[in-house]
């Protein structure tokens, strides 16, 4: 089978498209053929090891797992001999954020990390609706919302920003989003109730307040978004900070009366993903797809994600015939 391998840790340079062995279930595996993937943050991290940190996760001085992918849709071919829980052909999605080995033709899953998809949808979109709305599930749990309350969504054009724009718009509170303005119908439709340009203006300069601030991408600190906050505002950002700053200051804040930082540490995917089922097959969440690339493409996946100019996800798709 073709799969794409890397066995150091770097840019998507170090990324080569592989004929290796096809893998076999284990007792409680199944063999999956894979249909779609996406190329996202979460891959991107794992691909350059950024922060050092993950490399206590993910390998110390080389990736124990050579096959790079955390996401699959797909179609179950075999079964390991102790596996009950599917059936053949079964159509079935999963994901986990250190690695599947997923951007490959074939992968052997053990049962934990395997979902039917929802009939209402194909690959692509199936496997679209993993990563993002893993991480937005974080942000919209750790809240808890009243009517009429403010929220403003930095990114929410990305993966997470969208799946979260469309989560929390159930709450009947007031959307603010971020975005290009080429997206702003989008965002407008899926949610949002006004939008600001990023490209023109900078949302901590506003004169309102917003009961939160969720960064979705990772752009802005806690410090700049003080002044926009309410007197009990809270702020979420995706990532670390400068110097890993939000982990400590969701320890000074957490028992203040005050504005409070919140670390959106991820839930356990057994909690997120029968959530975005539920989610997925009532037809409120729609993922946004940016484009597709085949996996010999996967290199040129990678390139464009790290460019930070994607709008929602990147698929690779692999249910194309040679």
């Amino acid at each position: 089978m073709k799969a794409a391998v890397r066995r150091k840790y770097g840019s998507p340079d170090v990324i080569r498209i592989e004929d290796i062995e096809t893998p076999v279930p284990k007792d409680c595996e199944v063999l999956i053929r894979v249909r779609a993937t996406t190329v996202n943050r979460t891959d991107c991290a794992n691909l350059t090891a950024k922060p050092f940190i993950m490399r206590f996760v993910l390998g110390l001085n080389k990736p124990i797992k050579k096959i790079i992918g955390t996401d699959y849709a797909g179609e179950i071919v075999d079964l390991g001999k102790n596996a009950t829980a599917f059936q053949l052909n079964d159509r079935v999605f999963g994901f986990y954020d250190t690695g599947l080995e997923s951007q490959a033709e074939y992968i052997a899953v053990k049962e934990e990390h395997v979902w039917k998809i929802p009939s209402n949808l194909d690959f692509n979109m199936a496997v679209a609706g993993l990563e993002g709305a893993h991480y937005a599930y974080s942000f919209l749990e750790k809240n808890k919302f009243s009517k009429g309350q403010k929220v403003l969504i930095n990114g929410a054009t990305g993966a997470i920003g969208s799946a979260l724009l469309q989560f929390i718009k159930e709450f009947d509170v007031e959307i603010t989003a971020t975005c290009k303005p080429e997206m702003n119908d989008i965002i407008l439709g899926l949610g949002a109730d006004q939008t600001i340009d990023y490209t023109t203006s900078d949302f901590t300069n506003s004169n309102i307040k917003y009961n939160f601030i969720f960064d979705t991408v990772g752009k802005t600190t806690f410090g700049k978004s003080k002044n926009v906050l309410t007197e009990d505002g809270i702020y979420i950002s995706s990532e670390l900070g400068p110097n890993a700053q939000n982990v400590y200051f969701s320890i000074a804040t957490s028992r203040s009366s005050g504005m409070k930082v919140i670390f959106p540490v991820p839930y356990n995917i057994q909690k997120t993903i029968p959530f975005k089922i539920k989610q997925l097959e009532e037809g409120k969440f729609k993922p946004l797809i940016d484009r597709e690339f085949h996996l010999d493409e996967v290199a040129k996946a990678y390139s464009f994600v790290m460019s930070g100019q994607k709008n929602g996800n990147v698929i690779v798709d692999l249910q194309y015939e040679k």
